[in-house]
């Protein structure tokens, strides 16, 4: 089988490096992290105008028409040069819920603006008690004279901060675990009864805790059919898991790159440290981790399409080899860099807290592990 990109695979792919290089430097990183929204819009709209936000969805809905191995190949880049704007909350979650329930109005309004970098959008579904059970859910949607009265709480909502429109999850029937029972609706973060705490999380993104008392939501804020959300969340999930899982392969092959850099220019006994043998065992240790998750990527998105046994097991086989390997290469790098790779002027350092972070999003290793036993 041939694993090799096309040639409209590697222009994107090269224009997403080449943006990096000139656009995107490490202390541009810094100061967009440091603003209120956490990214840079006019990147956003660069994004919009280059095709990269549309390349997901089909062209009815104002995309390119890519696939699985579209979204890898641009995460994967995104990953080495460590982007903070909200791909994959915006992108590959929302867009994907909207794409595949909104009607023709809800895509006009809301996800033909995303595509064009205009707006953002992102999903709130994560509860307290949930953990990684995508069907429990103590949010509540009831049923008014003009529409729904949502009322519960959400504990992480990656930029709502900076979201115009939140797509929540609620209860309209059944018990708090059930999969049938769950709607997704459209809501409007300045709605009255609609409260945000925002915080940081750990590799410097922007994050919120959502609060929903009485709020009223017109009856065409529903997505798709009344208590049939869960499949499409389910399907948001895994498309953001790809998305994940391929920005942490580009991660990992950036840590491994500047720390075989480091290695060969910094000095201990008047020697290279890549001169010791203990060490290159340990970076060999490290590319055979690369590699087996590459390769465990490529296969995973060449399944993401079949909606079989078989896709499940992928996903979940790739999550947790993503979270052994994440862990393996993190650590070693920075060991490997002593004290210094864990200081704020050491590049190497925020990557191993991203890549942190991507090890417990969408479920972590034992999950999966757990998943993949089951299946």
């Amino acid at each position: 089988m041939d694993f090799s990109l096309t040639e409209e695979q590697q222009l994107l792919q090269d224009s997403i490096n080449q943006f990096i290089e000139r656009e995107y430097t490490f202390d541009d990183r810094k100061k967009y992290l440091d603003s209120e929204k956490g990214f840079n819009e006019e990147n956003w709209k660069t994004f919009g105008s280059l095709g990269w936000l549309g390349m997901p969805f089909s062209e009815d809905d104002g995309g390119y028409n890519g696939g699985p191995v579209d979204v890898m190949v641009i995460m994967e880049n995104l990953g080495k040069g460590l982007i903070v704007e909200p791909y994959v909350p915006s992108i590959l979650l929302s867009g994907k819920i909207l794409a595949d329930l909104g009607s023709n109005e809800q895509k006009l309004n809301y996800l033909h603006p995303m595509i064009s970098g205009e707006k953002i959008t992102t999903f709130a579904y994560i509860e307290p008690q949930s953990r990684f059970n995508l069907s429990d859910c103590l949010t509540k949607a009831t049923v008014s004279d003009d529409g729904y009265v949502l009322d519960g709480y959400k504990a992480l909502v990656h930029n709502a901060s900076a979201s115009g429109t939140l797509i929540v999850s609620a209860r309209t029937s059944g018990n708090q675990c059930d999969e049938k029972g769950i709607s997704l609706f459209l809501l409007d973060v300045n709605s009255k009864g609609v409260s945000l705490r925002n915080y940081s999380t750990i590799d410097g993104g922007k994050a919120s805790e959502l609060t929903l008392e009485n709020v009223s939501v017109p009856k065409d804020s529903l997505l798709g059919e009344k208590d049939a959300g869960f499949s499409t969340i389910e399907n948001a999930i895994d498309l953001a898991t790809l998305g994940i899982c391929a920005e942490a392969v580009g991660i990992m092959g950036k840590m491994n790159e500047m720390t075989l850099e480091y290695t060969k220019t910094r000095e201990q006994f008047e020697q290279k440290l890549s001169q010791f043998q203990a060490l290159q065992h340990r970076m060999v240790d490290n590319f055979m981790h690369y590699e087996q998750s590459k390769s465990l990527l490529v296969m995973c998105a060449a399944k993401m399409n079949d909606n079989t046994e078989d896709k499940k097991k992928a996903l979940a086989s790739l999550k947790y080899q993503i979270g052994l390997s994440g862990k393996h290469i993190g650590e070693e790098s920075i060991q490997l860099h002593g004290g210094m790779g864990v200081t704020d002027e050491m590049h190497i350092g925020h990557y191993f807290k991203r890549l942190t972070t991507i090890r417990t999003l969408y479920g972590n290793s034992d999950y999966h592990l757990s998943n993949y036993a089951s299946l």
